[in-house]
This record gives C-alpha cells, structure tokens and sequence, in this order.
C-alpha cells in the first residue's frame, strides 16, 4: 500500500514540476544585442584568419559534394 502511495507521490511531483512558467532570457535590449560577438568562420587555428584560404577550401569542399564531377572524373 505504502509503494502505491509513493509512486502516486512521485507521480503527481513530476507532473506538477512540469507545470512551472519560466521568464525567457532576454539578451536583446532595444536597439543592442547583449550577447558574445560572432567570430568570422576563418579566424581560427586552421586557416589563421586567411579569408582567401577559407573560401578557397569550401569550394573545393562543395566540389567535393557534386556527385556529377565526382562520377565525370572517375
């Protein structure tokens, strides 16, 4: 009886823990984002903030996708 009492117990907690309204974080005040600042994708280790080399490695990196160069070259 007690076993059924508890998970009743347990049961009705985790359905009214559901039940909650949570405040929204807001990082955005009029006019001014409030968050990090965005990096640019080639400011990193690999390309050594080199746009040129960047750009240059996702074309070859969308070539790379084309199933229709892919199978022509073989």
């Amino acid at each position: 009886m007690t076993r059924i009492l508890l998970a009743a117990l347990i049961g009705s907690l985790v359905l009214l823990a559901g039940c909650g309204e949570k405040q929204p974080v807001t990082v955005y005040k009029q006019g001014q984002y409030q968050g990090k600042p965005d990096k640019q994708p080639w400011d990193n280790a690999q390309f050594k903030g080199d746009q040129v080399a960047w750009e240059k490695a996702i074309k070859a990196r969308n070539g790379n996708q084309n199933e229709y160069a892919r199978v022509a070259g073989n």
